[in-house]
């Protein structure tokens, strides 16, 4: 089949964005479908491209000992739309990239609308045509009548989970006479870096205190065909964790090690919850590890039991959404194209990957996938020692079907390296191993673009 007219690509997320514009960026016509503001959906807030509807974080860029860092690092050096403009818009955060999300998303809603190869389409999209070559990257919040169209083409159950959204503060509504501010082991380069979170300490009295008013905080009710939904352990809500087991989270996101108080240097902290810039200015702090379905009510109520947040006063409350995502071992080729509907292609977080760049990234090389086979070719699958590749195996290979999961990139979907037995060797054997085969891959695909990418 001629796919020689514009390519589809429905979703304007950090996926679809990052597809659309490495395809018009290769000199090939784009339409971008983005259903908002005409459908809404309840997590978005904005019509925006992009909009970061969790947290604000693009996690570690180290990317020296950590794969996401590493991932990001192999974005760059194919010039990502997405990482490129999350640094520019950066706020502090020790060793992670988080940036400002308004500054953000207008960026990229700005970069993509002025593109001249890329249309905007603002409609709901509910079918897709044979003759069309599309990208689909709707990812969690696929619209009901695209998910219809999907499952009548897959012939498969789609698979589901929650993910849970972190509350956001204002800043100037915490008491900083119980907080300090410090990165988990000083990390970062600059001091803003190594003060980038504000930490609330809790002594034992305090933390076990709270960690029965999340058990017994009323929760939102699930609908009947929710209720057998289930969560993806990277996104777990913080009651959920508590109901784990009474030092759940002091191993979790309120540990305290790492962590001492100027304030009160002598005495360890038992819990610390700890809350990491939201924009540039620092007027709002998102609590970090705190996705939550507690009622909107016991939020407010609980959460101000935490020192120094007696008086919060909440920008946003957390939230909880049913998550969807294909089985794409079973469903789709090594071009991440449907098997039994090929000019249908899968990119961001439907396709099985969890996370903001991992998304991006899939979304990128389903771009390069696209594009190839509009000259007749494929593109040869990335290196399964580097990130991106690590991460192309884990959705299209066969053998991931029956147990298949969403997954953060992580060293452990890499091909093992044996007889280091330091960890922080590994991981920098690891890195060093990825950006070789990254460069050496990326010289003989020869993917040329007008703006210099990959």
């Amino acid at each position: 089949m001629n796919f020689d007219t514009k390519i589809n690509v429905i979703g304007g997320g950090l996926a679809g964005c990052e597809a659309a514009w490495q395809i018009a960026s290769l000199g090939k016509k784009v339409v971008l479908h983005e259903m908002r503001p005409l459908v809404k959906t309840f997590a978005h807030q904005t019509a925006d491209l992009a909009e970061l509807v969790c947290s604000n974080s693009f996690r570690s860029n180290d990317h020296k000992y950590n794969a996401v860092g590493q991932l990001q690092w192999e974005m760059l050096q194919a010039n990502s739309l997405i990482i490129r403009t999350g640094q520019k818009h950066s706020v502090a955060a020790g060793s992670a990239l988080a940036v400002d999300r308004v500054k953000f998303s207008n960026e990229i809603t700005k970069i993509i609308t002025e593109h001249h190869l890329i249309e905007i389409n603002r409609n709901e999209v509910t079918t897709i045509p044979d003759s069309e070559m599309t990208i689909i990257a709707t990812g969690p919040l696929t619209s009901t009548k695209l998910s219809k169209f999907i499952l009548s083409k897959t012939k498969k159950d789609d698979l589901a989970f929650f993910d849970a959204i972190a509350p956001i503060i204002y800043a100037d509504s915490i008491n900083e006479e119980y907080t300090w501010r410090q990165s988990r082991y000083d990390k970062g380069e600059t001091a803003e870096d190594r003060t980038a979170y504000l930490n609330c300490p809790m002594d034992e009295d305090e933390y076990y205190n709270f960690i029965e008013n999340l058990k017994s905080g009323s929760k939102i009710e699930f609908k009947e065909w929710e209720k057998n939904t289930p969560y993806f352990n990277g996104c777990l809500p913080i009651e959920i964790m508590a109901e784990r087991g009474k030092d759940t989270l002091r191993f979790g996101p309120m540990k305290p090690v790492g962590l001492s108080n100027p304030k009160d240097p002598k005495k360890k902290p038992f819990a610390v919850v700890q809350l990491r810039k939201e924009n540039k200015l620092g007027t709002l702090l998102n609590m970090v590890g705190f996705q939550t379905k507690l009622t909107h009510s016991a939020q407010v109520k609980i959460f101000r039991q935490i020192p120094g947040l007696q008086n919060a006063k909440f920008a946003r409350l957390g939230g909880i959404h049913r998550n969807t995502f294909i089985n794409s071992p079973k469903l789709l080729d090594k071009q991440l194209r449907l098997v039994n509907q090929n000019n249908i292609r899968f990119a961001g977080q439907i396709t099985g990957v969890e996370g903001y760049v991992e998304s991006a990234a899939i979304g990128m090389v389903s771009a390069w996938m696209a594009v190839l086979e509009t000259q007749g070719k494929n593109l040869p699958s990335p290196p399964k020692e580097t990130c991106i590749g690590a991460l192309h195996s884990h959705i299209t290979n066969p053998l991931n079907s029956k147990t298949f999961q969403p997954m953060n990139v992580n060293f452990g979907l890499l091909p093992p390296l044996h007889g280091i037995k330091s960890k922080k060797d590994r991981y920098l054997a690891y890195t060093n191993r990825a950006k070789e085969e990254w460069k050496k891959w990326l010289k003989n695909i020869f993917l040329k673009t007008s703006e210099g990418a990959a």
